[in-house]
């Protein structure tokens, strides 16, 4: 896999803000090239998804618990690091990396912030340390972006609570041994809870498993909950309190999603420049020199480059204490959109070659329409935008 985009002098103090920053996405992008590109076009092939070497992402790599502190097993990182492991992961295989999105943002990231001390010396250390998998349960059959509708229920029976429902496009679904999952205790109101599921409780199963255009290398599956007890204790935050930690996780999520698109993007330029620039000639000249080849390069590593500036400015940002709506919709809808029209663009460059398998930019293209609708839909993302510049915008009392 080429690396022919080069960091600027300045760069470092927004993609690298320090040298433990530089010295992660190095160690990455290292992985990337010797391990995890080789195995990348064999699981989508085959839609299967590399367990055993997702867990060395933590039992070698340390990659699981960026946001985590070292009291409980984590790297005392930030959203910036989480940015630069999820374009870089993605350069090679954005399936394999959306698995380590559902595990690492909205299992790992979620749990912490929300959960007791107790709690996290109970779950983290095995998903921390890649023994354990995790997975978040959020959307529904009926229900996708409007995640207030939920219909699964918990109700309160003594020391316990009893599950009933069904999630569905859950990520990691059929390998997760503990789910972050969202509730209602009462359907008619649109007050949510959150709760830490084990998925070996009774009343846990699997349905089918999606047949996906893209990021078939991650496994996405149904789930099922039929009368499953959940300890009291396994209730995170506070009864009716979900929905807090519902949207403050999801701003982390849109901006790690829009990360993916770097790394897609990222590497559909690479590919493009090299066959044009090395590899293919055209009329005695490399296609390079031809005016519609420079207008695809061209304008596909400007739109890289302004995505790129925006995401992680958005993720320098980001806290558990401080909500970043606007920002986070505006990065995933730029950038998610910017990914789908470079891997086109580089499709178009290769030709003939770029519509085969010979080539990894027809499945980059694939798993890039994923990343407009994971995580609240480009549309939505434009809803959500309008509405926080009309809380600007509006006079106040």
């Amino acid at each position: 896999m080429p690396s022919t985009i080069t960091e600027k002098a300045h760069a470092p103090d927004l993609f690298n803000p320090t040298p433990a920053h530089e010295e992660l996405r190095g160690m990455v992008e290292k992985f990337s090239l010797e391990t995890l590109d080789a195995q990348a076009a064999h699981h989508d092939e085959q839609e299967t998804f590399n367990i055993e070497l997702f867990r060395r992402l933590g039992s070698e790599l340390g990659l699981f618990g960026l946001t985590v502190p070292e009291d409980f097993g984590g790297s005392v990182f930030d959203s910036v690091a989480e940015v630069s492991v999820h374009e870089e992961l993605s350069r090679a295989d954005a399936a394999f990396t959306l698995s380590y999105l559902a595990h690492e943002i909205l299992f790992v990231n979620n749990l912490y912030v929300s959960a007791t001390d107790e709690q996290r010396r109970r779950y983290l250390p095995g998903v921390i340390d890649g023994t354990k998998i995790g997975a978040m349960g959020m959307t529904e059959p009926g229900v996708g972006t409007d995640v207030l509708g939920l219909t699964t229920t918990a109700t309160k029976q003594g020391d316990r609570y009893i599950i009933n429902g069904a999630k569905q496009f859950i990520t990691n679904g059929d390998c997760a041994d503990f789910l972050v999952l969202y509730a209602k205790l009462d359907p008619a109101k649109k007050d949510i809870t959150s709760f830490v599921v084990e998925t070996s409780t009774p009343g846990f199963s699997i349905g089918k498993k999606e047949e996906k255009m893209g990021m078939r290398g991650s496994s996405t599956c149904v789930l099922y909950f039929e009368d499953l007890e959940v300890p009291a204790e396994n209730l995170l935050s506070e009864e009716n309190r979900g929905v807090v930690s519902m949207m403050r996780n999801l701003e982390i999520e849109r901006v790690t999603l829009a990360a993916q698109s770097l790394g897609i993007a990222r590497r559909c330029i690479d590919e493009m420049a090299k066959y044009s620039i090395v590899d293919r000639h055209a009329f005695g000249r490399p296609l390079v020199d031809l005016g519609q080849i420079q207008r695809l390069l061209a304008e596909s590593y400007a739109d890289y480059a302004a995505a790129r500036a925006l995401v992680y400015q958005v993720a320098a940002q980001l806290h558990p204490n401080a909500r970043n709506s606007l920002g986070a919709a505006s990065a995933k809808l730029v950038a998610t959109g910017m990914a789908e029209r470079v891997a086109r663009n580089a499709i178009q460059v290769l030709g003939g070659y770029g519509y085969i398998r010979e080539y990894p930019v027809e499945r980059m293209l694939r798993d890039a329409i994923l990343l407009s609708i994971g995580g609240g839909t480009n549309e939505a993302m434009q809803k959500n935008i309008a509405a926080d510049l009309k809380k600007q915008y509006l006079p106040r009392d």
